[in-house]
């Protein structure tokens, strides 16, 4: 059976490994100020990638100058004093050394130049803008970064510290998933690789990065099944002669526009209602309804992918085709009712993922 490496992403939430209010006070004191160093540095680092290639566009005014942007200890013709991913990592050293580790700020250079080469054409050509971080980046850590792993058996959890700070792991009531990973990780059958620390509100997350080898079924390209998305049944699978459907209207949309108008009386509401400590408070039962639409929707995709993708491996069928999806997304895009409560791209992202990993070739037509 052929192999290849697949990589998950899982939210693990961590909590301080500390009683003691000062050092839980300086813990969170020192994730935020990491935080907002990897948020100035994330700017900067795309900021003076795009300057650099700008340099080349504004020297039109002598003609004769031969412009590249390397090293120009190795090339004649180069302007910088160092590699061009080193520039970058030597601003961020000259600002922010000494305030926070230099391998995070490392890690975040790596990882952002090698996003910002893979969408430098795009810049270009003047097809997209700039990348844009906001404050609430995650912090990015190495593999190396996490130290001193240790199973607590009394409390069924794990702590580590992680450049002098020290934590332990919540899996709550999940032993089947972020828990058995993690003990394979520890195990020595899959990799960690470049993971992050996401502040949510009062939480601490990490979002663990596991790598492993994946065997999946030799499946036959040649039987080819044919998918309909559509928002009366989210999904249709037809297969030779046989007809499958995954979900229902009642299922995905009648509970979405339940929770649409449930926000909306609520929004109309407002306006009875006294502010108390200000407009945030206020609004907060708003925003809550707003985000348990986005987590019920994300849900059902993901629920309605991975049973697609699983009818497809026990099938053997190794070719799927989207059938007149790109018609019914064109005429999605004027109807406001399907543009609003249709998922269809986020769906068709989750199959693609799902159906890459189990080695399914998707076609869209």
């Amino acid at each position: 059976m052929p192999q290849k490496e697949v990589i998950v992403t899982r939210k693990i939430q961590l909590l301080i490994g500390s009683d003691d209010p000062v050092v839980r006070a300086d813990t969170w004191a020192t994730l935020r100020m990491w935080r907002h160093i990897c948020f100035r540095a994330a700017n900067y680092i795309f900021t003076h990638h795009f300057l650099q290639e700008q340099v080349k566009e504004i020297m039109y005014i002598n003609d004769d100058m031969k412009i590249k942007l390397t090293d120009m200890r190795k090339d004649a013709d180069g302007i910088l004093t160092t590699s061009k991913m080193n520039s970058t990592y030597q601003v961020l050293s000259s600002k922010f050394k000494g305030d926070l580790p230099m391998t995070i700020l490392g890690t975040l250079n790596n990882l952002l130049v090698t996003k910002y080469n893979s969408e430098r054409t795009a810049y270009q050509k003047g097809e997209r803008s700039v990348r844009n971080y906001k404050r609430t980046i995650p912090i990015p850590l190495p593999p190396s970064a996490f130290r001193k792993m240790t199973l607590v058996e009394k409390g069924n959890y794990y702590t580590f510290s992680v450049y002098g700070l020290h934590f332990q792991t919540y899996f709550g009531s999940d032993y089947t998933d972020k828990r058995v990973m993690w003990e394979r990780y520890l195990n020595g059958e899959y990799k960690l690789g470049i993971s992050s620390i996401k502040i949510e509100k009062s939480k601490i997350f990490l979002l663990a990065v596991f790598k492993f080898p994946k065997e999946y079924r030799e499946l036959n390209p040649e039987l080819i099944a044919e998918a309909s998305l559509s928002l009366e049944v989210p999904i249709i699978l037809r297969f030779q002669s046989k007809r499958y459907e995954i979900g229902t209207k009642e299922d995905f949309l009648y509970r979405r526009v339940a929770i649409q108008h449930a926000r909306s009386r609520i929004q109309r509401s407002l306006k009875y209602c006294r502010a108390k400590n200000g407009m945030k408070r206020q609004k907060q039962r708003l925003h809550a309804f707003a985000e348990k639409e986005l987590n019920y929707v994300n849900n059902k995709l993901h629920l309605y992918s991975k049973m697609l993708v699983d009818m497809c491996v026990k099938l053997n069928a190794g070719t799927l085709v989207l059938e007149r999806q790109e018609e019914k997304e064109e005429y999605a895009k004027v109807d406001e009712f399907l543009l609003r409560n249709w998922s269809y791209h986020g769906l068709k992202e989750k199959i693609r993922y799902k159906a890459e990993q189990a080695g399914i070739k998707v076609i869209s037509e």
